[in-house]
């Protein structure tokens, strides 16, 4: 079985009103479970590069492979997210 890494999802940006009330510095970790708290829009936009990392995945986007954002898909009320794996 493949190494399984947590993955943090950090609020680092909301423009207008979230209706699901996240705020920038929010944080969830993401492990085998839904992360309580965090709407579905936000964990489904997420969901697959999340998994990208949680498997040992790359994503060749910005500095670093192992960190990348995603948006909430509220195109009028964006939220932002960064993802990190969490290095064991």
């Amino acid at each position: 079985m493949a190494e399984r890494y947590d993955i943090l999802a950090k609020v680092i940006s909301q423009k207008g009103h979230c209706a699901a009330g996240h705020n920038v510095g929010d944080e969830w970790v993401i492990g085998s479970h839904t992360p309580e708290g965090m709407c579905i829009p936000a964990f489904n936009s997420m969901l697959p590069k999340a998994r990208a990392l949680m498997y040992g995945g790359a994503l060749p986007f910005g500095d670093n492979p192992y960190v990348t954002t995603v948006a909430c898909p509220d195109a009028q009320n964006p939220l932002v997210l960064e993802l990190s794996r969490i290095q064991q």
